[in-house]
């Protein structure tokens, strides 16, 4: 295997900056951000400062995936009818393939209801034009290992590194060395391979 192809099946797509979108419709306004984010709390974060923001507004609805399967998610209706909002902005999410995303969607109401199916679309509408804006990056997931070995075997091991390329987070040389390593998870059964003279230690 060549390192510099990409291992399957550890790849997705993600964005890599903040973007923003809008959409009206009969007098309501929708103004919609798209936000990368990789942990729930920089979704608490976001979704805070949004709503100190934006604190006249009549709804904060959003919606978020996280993890290259997207298996860690969440959709907000924040007021609306069930499924009017945070679930059209989850699936516009799903359709595009993205994931590490939070989207949220503010809305200011106009003075004309628009029914289910006009809130489903304009979710999903502000939605979209928030990510059409929004540059697409791919993303590798990884897993974080600590490595430990004797000094004898350092060579082998910084060899290993190279020839992986893998990303060093941290090292302590001595007689017992350790190296905190991040790795791709398409090469994850051959690093350990690669290092069966040391003791490996899967971070949380």
């Amino acid at each position: 295997m060549k390192h510099e192809d990409k291992p399957a099946g550890d790849s997705y797509r993600s964005i890599s900056a903040s973007s923003e979108g809008l959409y009206k419709d009969r007098g309501s306004k929708f103004i919609s951000f798209a936000f990368p984010v990789e942990n729930t709390d920089e979704v608490k974060a976001c979704v805070a400062g949004l709503k100190k923001r934006f604190y006249d507004a009549t709804h904060h609805c959003y919606a978020y995936r996280i993890g290259r399967l997207g298996r860690c998610f969440r959709a907000n209706d924040d007021g609306e009818p069930s499924y009017s909002a945070g679930k059209p902005i989850l699936d516009e999410l799903k359709s595009m393939g993205l994931s590490d995303v939070l989207v949220v969607v503010v809305r200011y109401f106009g003075g004309v209801k628009l029914g289910v199916p006009g809130l489903i679309k304009a979710y999903r509408s502000a939605a979209a034009d928030a990510l059409s804006s929004a540059a697409i990056v791919e993303k590798t997931e990884s897993r974080d290992y600590t490595v430990s070995f004797d000094y004898s075997k350092l060579n082998d091991a910084m060899k290993a590194v190279k020839d992986m390329g893998l990303t060093i987070l941290g090292r302590e040389t001595d007689l017992k060395c350790s190296l905190d390593l991040k790795v791709r998870l398409g090469v994850d059964d051959e690093f350990k391979k690669r290092f069966q003279f040391a003791e490996i230690c899967q971070k949380a």
